[in-house]
């Protein structure tokens, strides 16, 4: 597996989770028990992290010569809550991560 598809594995954990808490913990506190901080504060880092994911997405399409129906998948998988995470084992499937020592 390379390094740049490794990079995108490992973004698209931290953005699923990010977005997994904003959904899950943030917007509650904030709708149900008028918290709005942690809206602000976990949805700024899951925009960061969003972006991070589609710039990391264009480097792997080109430099796995992905296809644009993959691609497409991958856009569609970030924003569907545990999205990353199905397309991830999707990735798996296609390229076991070999173990070297």
């Amino acid at each position: 597996m390379s390094s740049t598809l490794k990079l995108f594995r490992f973004v698209s954990h931290i953005e699923g989770i990010s977005f997994i808490l904003l959904l899950g913990i943030a917007m509650p506190l904030k709708y149900m028990f008028d918290m709005p901080m942690m809206v602000t504060v976990t949805g700024w880092i899951h925009g960061i992290l969003f972006m991070l994911y589609f710039v990391v997405l264009a480097v792997v399409m080109f430099t796995e010569r992905w296809s644009v129906k993959k691609g497409l998948l991958a856009s569609i998988a970030s924003v569907v809550p545990f999205g990353p995470f199905i397309f991830d084992a999707k990735l798996l499937k296609e390229e076991p991560v070999t173990k070297t020592f």
